[in-house]
């Protein structure tokens, strides 16, 4: 599904983007004004509870960058995709597994994330 890795690839430009102008740009174009997001280290609603974690995630781990892993699967309304979190050494610090639901509208209504490895 080609439309998977778009919305991947654009939700991966969000958690990346160091401009919190910018950031939050991206966090409006792609989420649902209501949407929620749950991990089992966070979890946050609506545009600014979205943008305050991923603003918070970046200051816990200055310098690194999301990457996409593997190819990204959706089908209706349901997108799965995986991920690493990549250290400015290269070096892998988390690996997960995010599986999301599209609005009526197509932005992104829920996030659920799963983390399968944490260094």
């Amino acid at each position: 599904m080609e439309h998977a890795h778009s919305i991947a690839q654009h939700y991966l430009s969000a958690w990346n983007e160091r401009d919190a102008a910018a950031r939050r740009a991206l966090v409006a174009a792609l989420f649902a004004p209501h949407a929620r997001y749950l991990d089992p280290m966070m979890q946050g609603a609506g545009h600014d509870g979205i943008d305050g974690l991923i603003a918070g995630a970046q200051q816990h781990f200055p310098g690194h960058r999301f990457e996409l892993s593997g190819t990204p699967d959706g089908h209706n309304d349901v997108v799965r995709f995986s991920w690493s979190l990549n250290g400015p050494e290269g070096k892998v610090a988390a690996r997960g597994t995010d599986v999301a639901t599209l609005s009526a509208d197509g932005r992104l209504a829920t996030v659920t994330g799963f983390l399968d490895h944490v260094a």
